[in-house]
C-alpha cells in the first residue's frame, strides 16, 4: 500500500496496547499508521507499577521509549492529532476509512482498536484530585503502596469484602466505608470475619495531609488513611465499537478471541477496552495491554498472510 493515507493497519490510540502494536507491525514491515492524541487512562498516576522492568516509573516514560522503538522501523508513522480524533470508522475488510478531525481520511485494510476507556470516579470531593496517589482503583497497580497503613476501601457493594480480604497482607488495618449505604448480610458477615472495621457515616470529602488522607464524614469526624480504594464506573473512551456494530460484554467491553479479533472482520481491539474469552472483565494492567497489542498485531499480519494464499 502507498505511505500517504492507505494503510495495511490504522492503530487507533497510543497507549501501551497501541504502541506494542505498532513495533509488531513495524517489525513485520506492515505499513501502519498509529493515530494518537494525547489523553491516557493512567494519565493521573505518576508511577506505573507491576511492569516487568519498568516498576515504578512514569507512565509517560514508557511512552516515550516505546514510541521511539517503534518509530525506528520505517514502515510506522505517527499522526498526532488534536481535536476530536477519529470521529467515524466506516467501510468493511481491506476498504476502511477512517475520518480525522482536521485531517484528511485514512484507509486501511484492517483497523486495531487502542483507544481504551473512560474512568469515571465516586462523587465525592477529593477523590479526583488525589485520583493515581492515595486514591487509587487497582491493589495490584497501588496496593503496595498503602503497606503497613489503615486502607480504606470505598463502597458497600459485596466487592468490597473481596478487596478487604485481597489487601489483608498488605495494610496494617482495613476500614470499609460504606458512604452512607447498608451492606448486605453477607458480606457484613464476610468482613467482621476478616476483622476489617466498618464506618455507615457518609464520606463529605477527602484530602492529602502530608502522605497521608484525611476523610471527612458528614457528622465531621475524621479517619485517617494510608490509601483509600474505590471502585470507578468505566466505558468506552471511543464511539467506535457502536459504529461498527461489534459485539460487547455485558460490562461494555468489546468482544475479542484470543488473538483480538472483534466480531467484525478486519478489525481487531486490545486493551482495556477489549474483553477475551473465560475472563469476567477487561484486565485493566499496562503490560497486560502492551501484549494485547502484540496478539492483536499478529492476528492482522497471520490473517492478511492467510488471505493471500486462500
Amino acid at each position: 500500500m502507498s505511505k500517504s493515507n492507505r494503510y495495511d493497519v490504522a492503530v487507533i490510540g497510543a497507549g501501551s496496547a497501541g504502541l506494542q502494536a505498532a513495533q509488531t507491525l513495524g517489525r513485520m514491515h506492515r505499513s501502519t499508521v498509529v493515530i494518537s492524541t494525547d489523553r491516557y487512562r493512567n494519565d493521573p498516576t505518576e508511577h506505573m507499577h507491576n511492569f516487568l522492568g519498568h516498576d515504578g516509573a512514569p507512565p509517560a516514560e514508557l511512552r516515550v521509549a516505546a514510541r521511539k522503538d517503534a518509530q525506528a522501523y520505517a514502515d510506522v508513522r505517527f499522526l498526532d492529532v488534536g481535536g476530536a480524533g477519529v470521529t467515524r470508522i466506516t467501510g468493511e475488510l481491506g476498504a476502511f476509512v477512517l475520518e480525522i478531525d482536521g485531517e484528511q481520511p485514512v484507509r486501511a485494510e484492517r483497523v486495531l482498536l487502542a483507544t481504551g476507556v473512560r474512568d469515571t470516579l465516586p462523587d465525592v470531593p477529593g477523590i479526583a484530585e488525589n485520583f493515581g496517589d492515595l486514591v487509587a482503583h487497582c491493589p495490584f497497580c497501588h496496593g503496595h503502596e498503602y503497606a503497613d497503613t489503615r486502607v480504606g476501601i470505598l463502597g458497600a457493594a459485596p466487592h468490597v469484602a473481596a478487596m478487604a480480604s485481597m489487601v489483608q497482607p498488605i495494610a496494617e488495618d482495613r476500614v470499609v466505608l460504606t458512604h452512607g449505604a447498608d451492606l448486605d448480610p453477607t458480606t457484613a458477615d464476610q468482613l467482621a470475619a476478616l476483622g476489617a472495621s466498618v464506618v455507615t457515616e457518609p464520606v463529605a470529602g477527602v484530602r492529602k495531609v502530608g502522605g497521608e488522607l484525611l476523610v471527612t464524614l458528614a457528622d465531621d469526624t475524621e479517619v485517617t488513611l494510608g490509601g483509600l480504594l474505590v471502585k470507578t464506573e468505566w466505558a468506552q473512551a471511543a464511539p467506535f465499537a457502536e459504529q461498527l456494530g461489534l459485539e460487547m460484554s455485558e460490562m461494555g467491553a468489546i468482544v475479542v478471541d484470543a488473538f483480538g479479533r472483534t466480531s467484525l472482520p478486519g478489525v481487531y481491539a486490545a486493551g482495556d477496552l477489549a474483553q477475551g474469552p473465560g475472563l469476567p472483565m477487561p484486565m485493566a494492567s499496562v503490560l497486560v495491554a502492551a501484549s494485547a497489542g502484540m496478539m492483536a498485531a499478529a492476528a492482522c499480519v497471520q490473517d492478511a498472510a492467510l488471505a493471500r494464499i486462500a
